[in-house]
């Protein structure tokens, strides 16, 4: 990021639920930040309208014009190609199929926009400003809603022949496993990730298992989130902990085909279920150390992720300068 001092990027993090756009100059630091609504259900053009509102609105902040910057960058969950910048499929936002999301957004703001998917422009973030710097082979793994990962390898994004690569959410696991949305059955995404951890929760109380689970929830059982079985856990559920546990174990599994795969010297944790830390994260990283080489397993690091919610807009500004 050797940019001259007076470059000015915009970052954009198009998530199912929110827009988030920040100013971000060559040193990385964000000047100012907006978080707009995304009416997923609404179809492109409302999209990129509610887009672009969040950049007006984090111009204006800024005291700048679109004129003003050097480049944009989109962070965005699903399968895009970079180099096209077409938006293939996004699991948050069904209506989005096939668009050529960058190339509407520069139409309007007159700026090159580099599209990236939301887990790789979240390596880039913690690779340059977060719990990656100075490593070289590195792993980051989000596990969320779903489940997604950016795959450095010396230094540098692995994007595969078609800029698609690095979806291990949809590795198999277990072949007799849950259905994914994908059309794959048994992937890591339905049994590692924060909707898997709530809906094996949900099956369990529906089977009558006793617990003060349903507590939080008012006795509703279709309001139970990892959040709220993690609550559970802290005060000693004995189906809140073993829900966890399970959890944790196809988290292990999964980071286990990581290592071994590509050797890496970290794997990076982000993601809203790394919220409930070493309950969760401390029997993965064991159990992914017991099944892979003990040659890899033994140089590994496990951290996790430093930039949070601000990891996709942070990362996608910080891809955008360095594609400058």
């Amino acid at each position: 990021m050797s940019q001259h001092d007076d470059t000015r990027v915009i970052g954009i993090d198009l998530g199912g639920s929110n827009v988030r756009a920040a100013v971000v100059n060559a040193q990385g630091q964000m000047l100012a930040r907006d978080q707009g609504i995304t009416p997923a259900d609404e179809g492109s053009e409302a999209i990129v309208k509610s887009i672009l509102d969040s950049v007006n609105r984090v111009l204006g902040q800024a005291h700048l014009a679109a004129s003003d910057l050097s480049a944009v960058g989109l962070s965005c969950a699903g399968l895009s190609n970079p180099e096209t910048g077409i938006l293939y499929t996004s699991p948050n936002i069904p209506t989005l199929k096939d668009v050529p999301l960058a190339g509407l957004i520069e139409k309007e703001l007159g700026k090159k926009v580099f599209l990236m998917n939301d887990a790789n422009a979240a390596a880039v973030g913690e690779m340059h400003l977060g719990a990656a710097r100075g490593a070289r082979n590195f792993i980051y793994v989000t596990l969320s809603t779903g489940i997604g990962a950016g795959v450095v390898i010396d230094g540098k994004i692995y994007a595969g022949s078609t800029g698609l690569a690095s979806e291990p959410g949809h590795m198999i696991i277990s072949d007799e496993g849950p259905e994914c949305y994908c059309g794959s059955r048994g992937c890591w995404e339905p049994l590692a990730s924060g909707t898997a951890l709530a809906n094996y929760a949900r099956r369990r109380i529906q089977e009558g298992i006793k617990t003060s689970i349903l507590d939080y929830v008012d006795g509703d059982a279709e309001r139970v989130t990892a959040e709220v079985v993690h609550r559970a856990a802290q005060r000693g559920d004995a189906l809140a902990k073993e829900v966890i546990a399970r959890t944790a174990y196809y988290v292990g599994v999964g980071l286990a085909n990581l290592i071994n795969i590509f050797n890496p010297e970290l794997i990076v944790i982000g993601g809203g279920l790394s919220n409930i830390g070493d309950m969760l994260l401390e029997p993965a990283y064991e159990e992914a150390r017991r099944r892979a080489f003990s040659q890899m397993s033994d140089v590994v690091r496990f951290a996790r992720a430093k930039l949070g919610e601000d990891s996709g807009v942070l990362g996608a500004a910080v891809f955008a300068l360095g594609e400058l």
